[in-house]
């Protein structure tokens, strides 16, 4: 007799079982896609682009469509991207079909990216560590803000973490076959890193595996040739890349001497221009930060994990004391530690060294910003979820206490809403500084914008989820249900998000937007080339209007670099500029017909237009 499963050898109730497991991980998945649509999709064009970084890249995926250059266009009026293309092939590909690009097929390539991190994380737990902590490893995921912010901005930062997840999951799949046969799957998403942020992409996530091979008894020079082979079949899509654009008219020494200084330089902290630089120590704060709100269960935790290895040490030191001193008693400590690490189970091994080596790696280079720590974030939720289990387990109250918080903080947020929105908060509450203008046209945006079903709902989902969690949480202890619990605090997390992304981020960061001055530029010059002036120019990384670019269509250049001096024309620049400009150059004569005291969400200075013309 044959089983559903297709192997005579199971018995009927293991079938049953089996099955029970299946449906468990295929109700999970299921639940999950639907939380990735309500927390990531529904409101993502809703927020207008109000930095730089992401108009700067929407805008080649522009240039592609518009120029039909695929390879290495040109945009802002001289400018070469300065990362691989994949992000904006996919940004081009989506917008072609949706008929332009926008805010919403901008970001998109982001939330599918981190949509299918956390179905792929799950799938990859739920199948080694069981469903319920894989789910919940998912949910925290997805649940926490530095993922959630990459999820819902136009920048590689987020396709790039997802592939490398999806390259070193598919690469322990591969060991768990003994490295038998060809990872295309770790092959694809390898190739994509690398086509997304440069050789990075490759190298980082086969060094994790690379160590961890060894960790199993695998022989150096073995685990070596085979990820080499592996590394150096993935960099063939970028190599062949790299070709053509260098053969572009725009390319040669120039894109040579950009990918140099972005893949070597950088790392080498050696660039030409300063790119966040930062001490070590910035990446613990970042982590730290990034992972609110599950930062403060890594507090909760951390007093029951000093006490129980300070016990683990005393009573080692204690039996090696005896007889052969405090020195030894911390050789035999550290031994017994190394001896534990490898006899961890085979996950939970690589989970941890994703964790450890993405980390180090990333405090090498001078050059350090949240977002390149994004690949560990998985990883590290793991064991987060791992801690929450065990306090659900062995200390309910303390999980219940982060529960509290949680209910605290969507109470503040709903009753400062309110305050708000009564307008017991008079916008001259800023006083007179140099941001109270910005702050009191935030406030009165708060106040006075109109509320839809899906706004009001937004507003109301942490306040419901709060209540929801202490209905749950007051009962008797013996109707208590820790389990219920985790599902709530992950709802509670999810809930702010959809708030703040639902209402409060979009009204707010609608107004420090560039669209509005952008459209008035557009109205005053509906065609043609629109030039720009600065004086804080660095070549290697020059600085525009990116935004008011992209929403007057790609139409901004810097007049230095203009193919030949214009007879007259429309500037844009900021604050005194002006002056500057009329001393370069003297043959021109501006006239101002944009002064406005809005301060652009690109460099934080005031947008002046001039219409110039030559003596």
């Amino acid at each position: 007799m044959v089983s559903r499963w297709g192997c005579p050898s199971i018995s009927g109730s293991t079938e049953k079982r089996i099955y029970r497991i299946y449906m468990r991980q295929r109700t999970g998945l299921y639940a999950l896609c639907i939380v990735c649509l309500l927390s990531l999709f529904l409101f993502l064009g809703d927020t207008l682009f109000n930095t730089r970084g992401e108009p700067r890249e929407a805008i080649v995926a522009y240039s592609m469509i518009e120029h039909g250059n695929w390879i290495l266009p040109v945009n802002n009026g001289d400018e070469i991207a300065f990362k691989p293309p994949l992000l904006h092939w996919l940004i081009a590909g989506i917008s072609t079909l949706a008929g332009g690009v926008n805010e919403l097929t901008s970001r998109l390539p982001s939330a599918l990216a981190l949509s299918l991190m956390t179905l792929g994380v799950y799938a990859f737990y739920a199948r080694r560590r069981g469903v319920t902590l894989a789910l919940l490893t998912a949910g925290i995921t997805l649940a926490n803000f530095e993922v959630h912010r990459a999820g819902m901005a136009c920048r590689v930062d987020m396709l790039l973490a997802a592939l490398m997840v999806g390259a070193l999951l598919a690469m322990y799949r591969w060991t768990e076959r003994h490295e038998r046969g060809i990872p295309l799957l770790a092959w694809l998403c390898l190739s994509g890193a690398a086509l997304t942020k440069g050789p990075v992409g490759v190298l980082l996530p086969c060094a994790v595996v690379g160590v961890y091979l060894l960790m199993r008894g695998r022989g150096f020079w073995y685990a070596t040739w085979r990820l080499s082979l592996l590394a150096a079949f993935s960099l063939l899509p970028l190599f062949g890349w790299y070709a053509l654009a260098y053969a572009e008219p725009h390319g040669g020494q120039r894109f040579l001497d950009l990918i140099y200084e972005e893949n070597v330089l950088r790392l080498l902290g050696k660039m030409t221009y300063a790119s966040h630089i930062n001490p070590w120590t910035y990446n613990v704060q970042t982590v730290l930060t990034g992972f609110l709100p599950f930062t403060l269960i890594l507090l909760l935790l951390l007093p029951a994990g000093c006490r129980h290895l300070l016990g683990r040490f005393r009573h080692r030191r204690k039996d090696a004391a005896a007889s052969r001193g405090w020195w030894t008693a911390i050789v035999e400590w550290c031994k017994g530690s190394w001896q534990r690490l490898c006899a961890m189970d085979d996950a939970r091994l690589f989970t941890l060294l994703s964790v450890v080596i993405i980390f180090v790696f990333y405090c090498i280079p001078k050059s350090k910003r949240s977002t390149y720590l994004l690949p560990l974030y998985p990883f590290l939720a793991y064991y987060v979820a791992e801690g929450i289990l065990w306090l659900r387990n062995r200390r309910p109250q303390t999980l219940l206490l982060f529960g509290r918080i949680l209910v605290g903080l969507c109470g503040v947020l709903t009753l400062a809403f309110l305050i708000v929105r009564a307008g017991w908060v008079p916008a001259t509450i800023f006083g007179t500084g140099r941001h109270a203008a910005e702050n009191a046209a935030y406030l009165v945006e708060l106040q006075t914008s109109h509320l839809s079903l899906l706004h009001m709902a937004a507003v109301v989902a942490p306040i419901a989820m709060a209540g929801y969690f202490l209905i749950r949480s007051t009962r008797t202890e013996r109707e208590r249900e820790p389990q219920a619990w985790l599902l709530c605090i992950v709802g509670m997390t999810l809930s702010l998000f959809f708030a703040l992304d639902g209402f409060y981020l979009p009204t707010v960061l609608n107004v420090k937007s560039d669209y509005a001055i952008a459209r008035q530029i557009a109205s005053i010059q509906p065609a043609g080339t629109i030039y720009s002036y600065r004086t804080d120019v660095l070549e290697a990384n020059r600085m525009h209007p990116f935004t008011i670019n992209f929403y007057v269509g790609d139409r901004i250049i810097p007049i230095d670099k203009a193919p030949e001096m214009p007879l007259n024309g429309l500037l844009v620049t900021g604050d005194d500029e002006i002056k500057n400009f009329e001393r370069a150059y003297p043959q021109y004569t501006a006239v101002p017909l944009l002064e406005t005291d809005h301060r652009s969400c690109d460099d934080r200075k005031k947008v002046k237009v001039y219409a110039f013309t030559r003596k």
